[in-house]
């Protein structure tokens, strides 16, 4: 009998979006669980990669990324953030937002770390902070609009504090970090050594009129921060799996020895026909509209059914309470929903530490007219 190692991960098990997405396809169930759109990214995308790889660049890219690619993002970042990053030094193409995560938790965190988690959070933060060796401190957002209690984020930092993460906008609550966030975060971390992860792969989706507060636009916060950005969300593109990281010099270096083992570099055709679409910036400035009608569109159709909806800030999620239609707990009654009904989402639950149950439900609205219809038309029977 083999003696096999323990678990470094005893209590992970398989992601929350598996499950669902699973039992969507076994019960035929509309899918609005996992963080994926049911339409095509645009033509011109695929017209350009199919032209890379048929003039051959079809073999490892540069670790860092494309070089074409990061002057792109560098001049993208000018154009948005009023910030420009050197493309040598302080952007690297990583293989997804969540590559680029690990990597940045890997470079800065060590044993007997702590690092602030903002509740509930994408579910990689927490592993990624564990398997380094570090410590996750848990503070919750407030519900139920899901803002951050600035006060008790002061009172979990310690000296053993090596970084807090944020996310705006928010998944997956649709919550959005307004300027005035970002002062306060730079006040409470200005006179220590504390780093920041900001996963900001929404950047394009923020609503009402409203503009994404990056750490970017703050100078005193770029100085310290690791941000994450995605371009299979901007581009409908998940399948894809690019993202990229902006850093300081010095936390780039350190980040790129991690994502050089991780994944080496990420694949060729796809960073340059990403590099040449960035030449036209129409499609990520429409993106806000693009994702508010559906927004609108969801929580229109949604208005006869029980659920009270709160409408999403940022994102192409929205939570909605079901309160007065069960009390059941939030995992059961999703996977009801997807047996019964026909729907299937996610449970907010699976987001906390501690399975914190507020009854909410996230839907992805990142769909078709047509799809989110017929979701609408069976959630509205409950």
């Amino acid at each position: 009998m083999i003696n096999y190692p323990s678990s470094k991960l005893p209590d992970i098990n398989t992601t929350i979006f598996t499950i669902m997405s699973g039992l969507a396809t076994e019960h035929q169930a509309i899918n609005l669980s996992q963080g994926f759109p049911d339409f095509n990214c645009p033509e011109e995308l695929i017209e350009l990669v199919t032209r890379h790889m048929r003039d051959g660049h079809n073999q490892y890219a540069p670790m860092p990324g494309v070089k074409r690619l990061r002057e792109k993002i560098s001049e993208k970042t000018q154009l948005m953030y009023d910030y420009q990053p050197d493309p040598e030094r302080e952007i690297t193409v990583t293989s997804g937002a969540t590559e680029a995560l690990f990597a940045a938790i890997a470079a800065v965190v060590k044993a007997g770390d702590e690092v602030v988690v903002l509740e509930p959070c994408y579910d990689a933060y927490i592993p990624a902070i564990r398997l380094a060796g570090g410590i996750p401190i848990h503070v919750p957002l407030v519900v139920p609009d899901f803002h951050v209690d600035w006060n008790l984020v002061k009172k979990r930092i310690s000296s053993r504090t090596r970084a807090i993460i944020i996310n705006t906008p928010h998944n997956p609550t649709g919550a959005v970090m307004t300027h005035q966030d970002m002062e306060t975060l730079a006040s409470i971390i200005d006179s220590t050594d504390i780093l920041v992860i900001s996963d900001e792969v929404y950047e394009h989706m923020v609503f009402d009129g409203d503009t994404h507060s990056s750490v970017l636009r703050h100078p005193s916060l770029r100085t310290r921060s690791m941000v994450i950005s995605s371009f299979g969300k901007t581009y409908h593109t998940t399948g894809w799996k690019i993202g990229y990281a902006i850093a300081p010099p010095a936390l780039t270096t350190e980040l790129r020895k991690m994502h050089q083992f991780l994944t080496f570099s990420t694949v060729t055709p796809m960073q340059l026909a990403i590099a040449d679409y960035l030449d036209n910036d129409t499609h990520y400035r429409t993106l806000p509209h693009f994702y508010q009608a559906k927004r609108d569109l969801f929580c229109q159709l949604l208005e006869p059914s029980r659920f009270q909806v709160l409408p999403s800030s940022g994102t192409y999620f929205q939570l909605a309470r079901y309160d007065a239609i069960s009390q059941e707990h939030d995992l059961d009654f999703a996977k009801r929903l997807t047996r019964e009904i026909g729907v299937a989402s996610i449970p907010v639950s699976v987001f906390y530490h501690d399975k914190t149950d507020n009854n909410f439900l996230r839907f992805c609205f990142a769909k078709s007219e047509d799809t989110l219809r017929q979701a609408a038309e069976r959630l509205v029977e409950l």
